[in-house]
């Protein structure tokens, strides 16, 4: 047995589940150097909602964490989470937006893009992907993990033969609500092994409670890589704690190689850092476990969200039933696996349904999901629903971002008529992801007066 790899998460997914995405650089900066030297698989430290809460809430420019977390860990492979043709945003860009942002992304630091969409729709990955194979980068391509009628291992096995066909080095299973049952884990990965020829990465969240046992039945199945936690940021919805899994692998045949008394001492700076955040944003530290989300399968922090759109609209009291709603309407909708932006759009529209009565009033967004607008649901619509929400109106079958023209002039323009003219490539991507955000954060600061060559 090869030694099991362990990507870590404190720097990207642990802080996005636990304190809201609100870790400061200059946090962490003092520890890189001593996480660099630990012999981890990987950092996973940028991407997901991040980039967005850098500029929105931290005035910071993500792509200078980038290249600081880079300079100070040059041993170490880095990872950022990207959303296929949705990049770091809500929704589809051209195939050329996103080709820059893959370049930029490698050439600011990054190493392995795990890219992934929402509907696990290989169509809305490949552009990522071939970008990632042109510019040199690891492309780890994500299977969005979840569960009903749809999801069998014959159809986790079909997807991930189709996304080695499409150019993945290694395969991630992306468990983000933490569904992934332990002996479930086991034969996933026994058949995934038996079928393709890249690595095996599997994620998961604490949020039901299994995540360790999950872990430790995948790589006694064969998974190669594991994505974990250091204890002050681990568990709850976030990922297994990375000392306990490090231990406990210790002394057999899956060791990791790492020391575990150095853990200890990152889990130590992490310790303050965490306390210190909670103070000055004034953060839930205690958000439990929750088994229930094997059945409505939204995780803690998006069912806290829901709750107050509920409060909002004056229908908190009604809370149960959406409990109840989230998996009919989930199941009407296609089966979509619940992940960024699928779990809002059946969250917003369960609400709605429970506070002014099925399908009175349909978002937008619903409506493009119907229409096929995100890309293929993995189950069929509803046909009630589908006349509903759009009548007659027929769904395309293609590649949604074959509808998209090139937007970097337009964006150019836009920016230059903000005051920007000689935006560097960098804070133009920013702005095609979050576009008011942006513009805010660079009339406050002076990166908007840098000129970098493209």
């Amino acid at each position: 047995m090869a030694k099991i790899g362990i990507t870590e998460t404190v720097l990207r997914d642990a802080h996005q589940s636990l304190i809201a995405t609100r870790m400061r650089t200059d946090e962490f900066e003092g520890i890189l150097e001593k996480m660099d030297k630990i012999g981890y698989h990987s950092l996973e430290c940028w991407g997901g909602a991040t980039f967005d809460s850098c500029l929105r809430f931290l005035d910071e420019d993500p792509w200078d964490r980038l290249r600081l977390i880079r300079k100070k860990c040059p041993n170490t492979k880095l990872q950022m989470l990207f959303r296929g043709q949705n990049m770091l945003g809500y929704r589809h860009y051209s195939d050329e937006l996103v080709d820059y942002f893959v370049k930029k992304s490698i050439d600011n630091g990054i190493d392995i893009l795990r890219i992934f969409d929402a509907l696990n729709d290989v169509r809305n990955l490949q552009t990522a992907i071939d970008a990632a194979k042109k510019y040199g980068g690891h492309v780890q391509a994500a299977i969005s993990y979840t569960t009903g009628p749809v999801f069998d291992i014959d159809y986790y096995c079909n997807y991930a033969k189709q996304l080695e066909n499409a150019g993945a080095d290694s395969i991630c299973i992306k468990d983000m609500a933490g569904l992934l049952r332990p002996y479930d884990a086991y034969n996933l990965v026994k058949a995934l092994k038996a079928e393709i020829n890249v690595p095996i990465d599997l994620h998961t969240h604490f949020t039901s409670g299994m995540g360790d046992m999950t872990y430790l039945k995948a790589v006694e199945a064969g998974a190669d890589m594991i994505d974990t936690a250091l204890s002050p940021f681990s568990e709850s919805t976030s990922q297994p704690c990375t000392e306990a899994l490090v231990a406990t692998l210790e002394g057999t045949p899956y060791d990791t190689g790492i020391n575990l008394a150095e853990l200890n001492a990152l889990a130590d700076y992490f310790k303050d850092v965490r306390k210190n955040l909670i103070h000055d944003f004034n953060l839930n530290a205690n958000i439990p476990i929750d088994p229930k989300v094997l059945t409505f399968q939204i995780p803690g922090g998006m069912l806290s969200n829901l709750l107050n759109q509920m409060k909002e609209m004056g229908v908190a009291d009604k809370y149960p039933q959406l409990l109840e709603e989230m998996p009919r309407v989930r199941a009407e909708l296609g089966y979509p696996p619940l992940v960024t932006p699928t779990s809002q759009i059946v969250g917003s529209m369960s609400v709605l349904n429970v506070a002014l009565g099925r399908y009175k009033m349909i978002p937008r967004e619903v409506k493009d999901l119907i229409l096929g607008k995100y890309g293929r649901t993995p189950g069929p619509i509803d046909p009630e629903v589908k006349r509903l929400a759009i009548g007659d109106a027929p769904q395309i079958d293609h590649r949604p971002a074959d509808d998209i023209p090139p937007q970097m002039k337009k964006l150019r323009e836009k920016l230059a008529e903000e005051g920007f003219p000689n935006a560097p490539i960098e804070d133009v991507l920013s702005y095609a992801s979050f576009p008011e955000v942006t513009l805010n954060f660079l009339r406050h600061s002076n990166i908007g007066m840098k000129f970098h060559d493209l």
